[in-house]
């Protein structure tokens, strides 16, 4: 039997993932990766003309922006591989953030450009962010420990929220039964 197929007339049922919990969880996780998206296009668009580093770094806030939109597609699609990935480029975003946000903070002096939004908004923005990824990373491992990848067998059609064969199959319930 391969893995991840049920024997015949078994279904293969994920317990967890019907948890109050699971579902606000991943829920917390979309939004938290969304509101990070939305944040790193603000400070991409906001701040393009006088990012350190010219357009590059712009073009590389677009493509974690859009890595991040993927990803909060496969959460969505209860992908647990993506959620240890999510914690990697959080704590990788968080960094940047971190060590980023205080040069925002120091173009508020005479002969600095701003772009379009204000450099004070922009790290503000940044600091937000960096926050963001640090709930971003905590939500993740909450999510990893909640095991969305357990599966069980149950009967198909039998929709109850535990199995009602016998770990030894369905021969052997109806053999105590008798």
């Amino acid at each position: 039997m391969a893995i991840g197929e049920a024997r015949p007339g078994y279904e293969l049922w994920r317990p967890n993932r019907s948890k109050a919990s699971c579902l606000t969880t991943r829920l917390v996780i979309i939004i938290l990766l969304l509101v990070s998206v939305a944040l790193m296009l603000l400070v991409a668009f906001g701040g393009w003309p006088v990012l350190n580093g010219g357009p590059r770094y712009g073009f590389q806030l677009i493509l974690f922006s859009a890595v991040y939109l993927l990803i909060a597609y496969l959460i969505f699609k209860w992908s647990r591989g993506a959620l240890s990935l999510t914690v990697a480029l959080a704590v990788l975003l968080l960094i940047f953030a971190l060590v980023g946000a205080g040069s925002w903070f120091a173009r508020n002096k005479s002969g600095f450009e701003e772009g379009a939004l204000p450099s004070e908004l922009l790290g503000t923005f940044v600091l937000i962010l960096a926050a963001v990824q640090v709930a971003l990373a905590v939500a993740c491992v909450i999510g990893v420990r909640q095991e969305w990848h357990v599966e069980a067998e149950r009967p198909i059609g039998s929709g109850d929220e535990t199995p009602t064969a016998s770990p030894a199959g369905p021969d052997a319930a109806t053999a105590t039964s008798a």
